[in-house]
């Protein structure tokens, strides 16, 4: 008999023990970060880790660089799952080999030739940090810098940052603000709003790098992606627009459901997929009105049901498929940041544009305001 109950015992212990392991790993995807570990001083300033939540959706954002730390939405079954590529601590943001992860980029997102455009016949020099390009706002760019908080709850986030005259060598003090908000809809937005002293340009977007699984270091493949865009900008030998082509059955057909993994692979036989290492390419959104918001993308993961639509005013957007990752990295979770393992969709005007007369400008002046949004909707399919 005292055999027995001391196997009971074991046996129920043992069962406590798997049932709180069972909680423990249900619940860690809610629990890895620590407001603590992105509690900083930063030249001079405040850093910290800010949370949206409406009950189903949990978003985490850090003031420095605005950056999305992680998006936690639910599968089919309703659990939960980080979506967004990012790190634990603010530490790691710091000391990451890839700069750009979750960031508001600025002023100006993409790359521009040579780091040259002019205004007025004055021409303006910004530092080469890609290839022999300027690229996303510099390596002082928004991404880069600490982000003063105006208003933090719940379901919204406020935050500004004054980029000084010459700054990464742009012209002008650039004042701008930025909103993150989460609705009872499941809609996660940003909303971007700029003005400035002197004429300069300004494309901002976000870097946020998704995997609808919730794992960095498994393919992006299988995922689903529909592009609301007939035509794409055409990559040159050093990654900038030379011109426009329709993407009607091209492997950048996107305008109905495809798996982003279907043609990806076929880059020794096309010239932009070999350009790109894979898709890195802007598509134009088919709109009818310059500042509609209109349905950009949507994509689905199948096996967890996870579906991301996302609505933007921008003209454009950039799909990048994480074609320079090399599991050196670490995310949140300690996996690595895999080659493919995660993709972009940045919502943005026209690359290269200052330098551009065929593309609409992205030049703002005083008196004006810069107003601009994208929508991040979630749901599930069955």
């Amino acid at each position: 008999m005292k055999f027995l109950k001391t196997f009971f015992f074991l046996i129920f212990s043992l069962l406590m023990l798997m049932a709180c392991n069972q909680n423990k790993k249900n619940s860690i995807k809610t629990s890895i970060l620590k407001a603590e570990d992105f509690q900083k001083t930063i030249d001079g300033k405040p850093v910290s880790l800010y949370a949206l939540k409406n009950g189903t959706i949990e978003v985490f954002i850090t003031n420095y660089g605005g950056r999305i730390v992680s998006i936690l939405t639910p599968d089919k079954k309703g659990e939960l799952a980080d979506i967004v590529v990012g790190f634990k601590s603010i530490d790691a943001y710091l000391n990451a080999n890839a700069p750009f992860h979750g960031a508001l980029i600025g002023r100006v997102a993409n790359r521009i030739g040579n780091g040259i455009f002019s205004i007025n016949e004055i021409e303006y020099k910004l530092p080469i940090n890609n290839g022999s390009n300027h690229l996303h706002g510099g390596p002082k760019g928004f991404h880069n810098q600490v982000w003063e908080v105006k208003k933090a709850n719940h379901t919204e986030l406020v935050l500004n940052y004054v980029s000084v005259d010459g700054e990464m060598g742009y012209p002008g003090n650039l004042n701008v603000e930025v909103t993150y908000a989460l609705n009872a809809k499941n809609e996660f937005s940003i909303s971007y709003k700029a003005k400035t002293d002197q004429p300069t340009p300004f494309n901002p977007t976000n870097h946020a790098f998704f995997n609808l699984t919730g794992n960095s270091s498994t393919l992006i493949y299988d995922h689903q992606l529909f592009l609301n865009a007939d035509a794409m900008t055409i990559l040159d030998s050093l990654n900038l627009p030379e011109g426009k082509m329709t993407i009607k059955n091209t492997p950048f057909d996107f305008t109905s459901l495809k798996k982003i993994g279907k043609d990806i692979d076929t880059n020794p036989t096309n010239l932009q997929l070999k350009r790109g290492n894979g898709y890195d390419h802007n598509f134009i959104i088919n709109k009818k009105n310059t500042n509609e918001l209109v349905e950009a993308a949507t994509v689905i993961e199948p096996e967890s049901g996870r579906k991301m639509e996302i609505l933007t005013t921008a003209p454009c957007v950039q799909f990048f498929t994480g074609n320079f990752f090399n599991g050196s990295d670490k995310d949140k979770y300690g996996d690595p940041i895999n080659y493919r393992g995660s993709f972009a969709l940045e919502t943005q005007q026209y690359p290269n544009a200052p330098n551009l007369n065929d593309v609409p400008s992205i030049m703002l002046h005083p008196n004006e305001i810069n107003e601009s949004s994208t929508f991040y909707r979630f749901s599930v399919i069955e």
